[in-house]
Formats: structure tokens, sequence, C-alpha cells
């Protein structure tokens, strides 16, 4: 069940999910073109859409949320939802910067709450991040992690700390590569390069800052800075701050640290 606040959205995502679909058929069914099609169909069908999440949550197992990132916001629907939601239900966030304990706290089931964090994009990215909070029971967490093996993801567990595993490992990376640049240290195109060419990365920093979206990181480190604002990891950076203010957002607005046609 897949729900979003108007119909129109709805109609998109659909399109998104069947766009996708006929890709992987494309590729799995090369020589059965019929078969494809059925994939196709036969899995659209198993999907249904609602405009209001709490009309739907009575009949559900598992609600994975992946709204803003606002923490009112997310809290809201989930003080919500789990007045409608039956005793078993466990609800998921997807947050990627924010404290599961606090969204969890909105809630009277602390112990059938977590975090599942996906990655981009994710019908191809294998992890999934089970973050279990001190009030997260060991059967829901075992829950969550047959659910994402289930869905031939490979799971990784973590605590609640900011960024979990994955983004506290890389938006310092990130930031790092932007202060070496900021010093005047190196250009973006060599450090880009070295990182790529010296560690094996796929992207370097900047590309990757560009391709996530600077508005994104400067969020994720946003929050962290407020949260500890004397960790030299975690300070602001006057070049993305600048770009950001100029709506340079990277690749999804035409520019960022790189210019994009």
């Amino acid at each position: 069940m897949l729900v979003d606040q108007t119909e129109d959205i709805l109609a998109n995502s659909r399109k998104g999910i069947e766009e996708s679909l006929r890709r992987v058929a494309k590729k799995k069914f090369a020589e059965n073109p019929k078969a494809g099609d059925e994939f196709v169909e036969k899995t659209l069908s198993s999907i249904s859409t609602s405009t209001d999440a709490a009309s739907v949550v009575h009949s559900t197992d598992l609600v994975v949320e992946a709204i803003v990132e606002n923490l009112k916001v997310k809290s809201e629907l989930f003080k919500r939802l789990d007045k409608f939601a039956a005793e078993h239900t466990i609800f998921a966030s997807n947050t990627s910067s924010l404290q599961i304990t606090s969204i969890a706290n909105a809630t009277t089931r602390q112990d059938r709450f977590a975090g599942l964090h996906f990655f981009n994009p994710v019908p191809l990215m294998k992890l999934v991040e089970v973050i279990k909070t001190p009030m997260t029971s060991q059967k829901t967490f075992e829950s969550l992690v047959d659910f994402s093996k289930a869905l031939g993801k490979h799971p990784v567990s973590c605590k609640d700390t900011p960024g979990f595993i994955v983004n506290r490992l890389l938006v310092p990376y990130l930031m790092e590569a932007v202060r070496l640049y900021e010093r005047g240290d190196a250009s973006k195109e060599d450090i880009d390069t070295a990182m790529k060419l010296g560690a094996g990365y796929p992207m370097g920093p900047f590309e990757l800052l560009d391709y996530v979206g600077l508005d994104t990181t400067k969020f994720i480190l946003d929050g962290w800075h407020e949260m500890d604002s004397k960790n030299p990891l975690f300070q602001p950076s006057p070049s993305m701050n600048k770009l950001v203010a100029e709506n340079k957002l990277g690749k999804k607005t035409g520019e960022g640290y790189y210019k994009y046609k």
C-alpha cells in the first residue's frame, strides 16, 4: 500500500514504478517479452494506493515512513497513525539524519519502532541499515532484519547514533574534501580524480555531493552541528552554504560544485 499526499503524486509514483519494472523485465525476460509483461502486470496489481494513511493503516503489519526530514512533521504523522494501527503493527522510519528515538517518542509503541534506512537508488542498492533504539524489542528488530532479507537486501545493524553507519562516515569525508578545496590545497577535479583512482571510489566527493544534492548534505550537517557544535567534523562550509543559498543544489538544478548541461 503506497500512501502520499495527492492523487497526482500517486499517479506519478505508479508511472515511475511501472517504468522501472519495464526496464527490469526487458533484461530479465529478454527471450520472452510476454512473460515480461505478465511480470510487470502482476507486480503492479499488488500495489494499491491511498491519500489517507490513517484509513488504511489498520490492516498493515509494517509502516515505513519516507516523508520530509522534519522531526515535527514525522512525529505528527506517527502520533496519528499510532491511534489507528493494530497492536502488532511495526513502525519504521527511513530517516537518514534524525534520531529514531525522538520520532518513536511520539507514539505508544516504542518497542515496535525502529529505523529502516534504505539507500538510493533503492531497487539497485543492496544495503539496509536496521536501527535499534534502546526501546526497540528484539522481536521487532528480528522482524525487520527478516523483512530486509525477504526483499533481497543485506541488512546491517546499528544503534541510534547520528548518521548511523554510512552517513556518519560518508558526510564527514565529503566535508573534508570540501574543506581541502576551500583552503585552496587542491582543485575539485583533482580531488575527485584522486579518490577515484587512488581509493577505487566510483565517484569523487564533489561528483557525489552534486548527485546527492547539496541541500540534503547541508541539512544533515546542520542537524549534527546543532547537536554537537564543537565537533570539528560538523562545522558548516562557506562554499556549500553559498551554493545552497543560490539554489545551486547539484545535478537536480543543473549546477552545484559542477555545471550540468
